[in-house]
């Protein structure tokens, strides 16, 4: 906890420091006139969807909720406390193996679960997404993206907001950031994620094509980086324009209604209940569907030590 409050302390400072930099910036006239060249938008190609389509809101749930449960499941996996049941699974049930299952503790094999998950929405989603020409809204088509985005960025820090409408289009800094998380984090995440995972071959020419160090290094980073974007996006999201944001991300519509909102709401609840009941004794019933759990002892509580008498 005290690391924690650290770091978060540090956060507050530094973020502090950069909008200070970014205010005494925005008064130099070359920062202006690059503001004015760059404003924060390049044009989309024709042809470009306007709008936000409904599978997209409820695909914004759907990678929200499972984000939260891998983050859950993988802070239980990163404390290597000892699992209260392991898993295995049963070979007499398609898909059979030729060598014996491993064990698995409970909440990696809940981890596995909700990453499977996760992947077919990520599946679902770039198909949709190309499918209807929604890439088109977040793939970046010209270079001029670059010092947009850094535009955007620098009147955001300077806590002078660009006018922005996202039913329309992006701002070219959540761009390169949509871009970034579904093309290249998301993957990264996937990767690394089986390579640590005991679906991924111990030897071989896989095994030596992702080396485990190199999958260890990357994974945790990459889930620090979907925390922090999530962090950004939830604030900008609140900040600039709540209710018309919220109804373009949960309820795919124009509008300054509650609509959205309550939806949101919703979706917090059904988060919030996901993050309690992902607990691996909980759970042990519901995997024990898919393969034989093995409940561990509990270690007794400790004696209560006689109080001294004065």
């Amino acid at each position: 906890m005290k690391r924690a409050a650290l770091l978060a302390g540090g956060a507050v400072v530094l973020l502090a420091i950069a909008v200070l930099a970014a205010r005494a910036l925005r008064t130099l006239p070359a920062v202006q006139q690059f503001i004015a060249e760059y404003p924060g938008h390049t044009e989309l190609p024709e042809g470009a969807p306007v709008g936000i389509p409904a599978w997209l809101a409820w695909q914004h749930f759907f990678n929200a909720f499972f984000l939260v449960m891998l983050v859950r499941t993988g802070l239980i996996i990163r404390s290597k406390a000892r699992p209260p049941a392991f898993w295995t699974r049963d070979n007499t049930r398609w898909p059979r193996t030729k060598g014996t299952p491993r064990r698995l503790g409970i909440s990696v094999w809940l981890h596995l679960v909700v990453d499977a998950f996760w992947v077919l929405n990520g599946v679902v989603y770039v198909v949709l997404l190309f499918a209807t020409g929604q890439w088109l809204r977040i793939v970046p088509t010209s270079w001029e993206v670059v010092p947009n985005a850094i535009s955007v960025v620098l009147q955001y820090l300077s806590l002078e907001w660009p006018v922005e409408n996202s039913w329309v289009s992006y701002n070219d800094a959540q761009v390169l950031a949509y871009f970034a998380i579904v093309f290249i984090a998301s993957p990264i995440a996937i990767v690394t994620g089986l390579r640590l995972s005991p679906v991924w071959p111990m030897q071989g020419r896989l095994a030596r094509a992702v080396p485990e160090k190199l999958a260890r290094g990357l994974h945790y980073p990459t889930m620090l980086f979907f925390l922090l974007f999530t962090l950004v996006h939830v604030v900008l999201v609140l900040a600039t324009g709540a209710l018309r944001n919220l109804n373009h991300m949960y309820a795919a519509r124009e509008s300054d209604d509650w609509v959205g909102f309550a939806i949101f709401a919703g979706s917090l609840a059904v988060m919030v209940g996901g993050w309690v009941l992902a607990s691996p004794l909980l759970l042990a019933p519901v995997a024990e569907r898919f393969g034989q759990v093995r409940r561990m002892p509990q270690a007794p509580p400790a004696p209560r030590q006689p109080v001294a008498k004065g």
